[in-house]
C-alpha cells in the first residue's frame, strides 16, 4: 500500500487535469485531507489502487447566434491600413448580420409565444378534465352507495315503495350522469 500526500497542484500535474478538477476528484473519492505546514491542503492518495482516466470533454453545440457572433468577432474592425470604402463595406456587413440575427431572434420568439399559448390551452384542458373526472368519481360513488342501500333494503325485507322511489332516483341519476358525459 503506497500512500502519497499530494497537494492539489501535484495531483493535477500527475493526472494532467486542472487544479479544481483535482480538488473535485478528491472530494468525490472522499480521500482524507489535511493541512501542510505552509497551509496548503494535502490529499492522501493510495497510488497502488488508484486508477483514473479523465472523461473526454463534450463539445458545445454552436447555434446560429454563436456562430454569427464568432464570425463578427473574427473580423478585424476598422484596421488603420484600410481605406474608408472597405470600412463602409465592413459596417454594411455588420449591419446585415445584425439584421439577420434580429430576424432569427424574432422567429424564435414567435415559436416561443405559440408554444406558450399551446401549453396554456393544454393546461386549461387538463384542469377541465380533472374536474370532470372528479365529478364523475363523485357520481359513481353516490350511485354505488344508492345501489348498496337498495340491495340492503331488499335483503332486510324493506318497504317496496321506498325501494321503488330509490330506484327511480337511481335511474334519474344515471340518465343525468349520461347526459353530462355526452357534453
Amino acid at each position: 500500500m503506497c500512500v502519497a500526500l499530494l497537494t492539489y497542484a501535484d495531483l493535477s500535474a500527475r493526472l494532467n487535469i486542472s487544479r479544481e478538477a483535482a480538488r473535485s476528484l478528491a472530494r468525490r473519492r472522499r480521500w482524507p485531507r489535511s493541512r501542510s505546514e505552509d497551509g496548503k491542503a494535502l490529499v492522501s492518495v493510495d497510488l497502488a489502487e488508484f486508477r483514473y482516466t479523465p472523461r473526454p470533454r463534450r463539445a458545445r453545440r454552436a447555434d446560429h447566434v454563436d456562430a454569427s457572433l464568432a464570425k463578427v468577432e473574427a473580423l478585424e474592425p476598422f484596421p488603420d491600413r484600410r481605406d474608408s470604402l472597405e470600412n463602409a463595406l465592413e459596417i454594411a456587413a455588420f449591419k446585415a448580420e445584425i439584421a439577420r440575427l434580429e430576424e432569427v431572434a424574432a422567429a424564435y420568439r414567435a415559436v416561443f409565444e405559440r408554444e406558450r399559448e399551446r401549453a396554456d390551452r393544454l393546461a386549461a384542458e387538463l384542469t377541465q378534465a380533472a374536474a370532470e373526472t372528479t365529478a364523475a368519481n363523485a357520481w359513481a360513488a353516490r350511485l354505488e352507495d344508492e345501489m348498496a342501500d337498495l340491495r340492503a333494503g331488499r335483503r332486510d325485507g324493506g318497504a317496496t315503495a321506498g325501494a321503488a322511489r330509490r330506484l327511480g332516483h337511481l335511474a334519474a341519476a344515471i340518465v343525468q350522469a349520461d347526459r353530462a358525459a355526452r357534453r
